[in-house]
């Protein structure tokens, strides 16, 4: 089900994550203030495991804009579905009557409903 996509290091965002991009960050410390990736090294090396980075599969992998998705995507390239959003937005909604007295009655009929 789930279709290896290869990942191109860039330091600007791609459709797949890859720890080059300026949003990627490594959670796993080796120390308080060092990181486990060197992104200064072609490829990135992970020193944690003393092996290249394997990008938005690690464990530790992050995006700092949320926009990283369980199957390595950036959100930031995926539209919306407004065709969808607009059509449900076009039905009617029922009306709701309310026999309410005293204040509260008052406070909705003063507020339109």
């Amino acid at each position: 089900m789930t279709t290896e996509v290869p990942w191109t290091l860039s330091r600007e965002p791609t459709p797949v994550c890859n720890p080059l991009c300026r949003f990627f960050r490594c959670t796993k410390f080796l120390a308080p203030g060092r990181p486990a990736l060197d992104f200064k090294r072609n490829p990135p090396w992970c020193n944690w495991v003393d092996g290249p980075c394997i990008g938005f599969r690690c464990v530790y992998a992050s995006c700092v804009q949320l926009k990283l998705l369980p199957d390595g995507r950036c959100s930031l390239f995926i539209k919306p579905k407004e065709a969808a959003k607009t059509a449900e937005s076009h039905e009617e909604v029922p009306e709701v009557k309310l026999n309410l007295r005293g204040r509260a009655g008052k406070r909705m009929r003063d507020l339109g409903f």
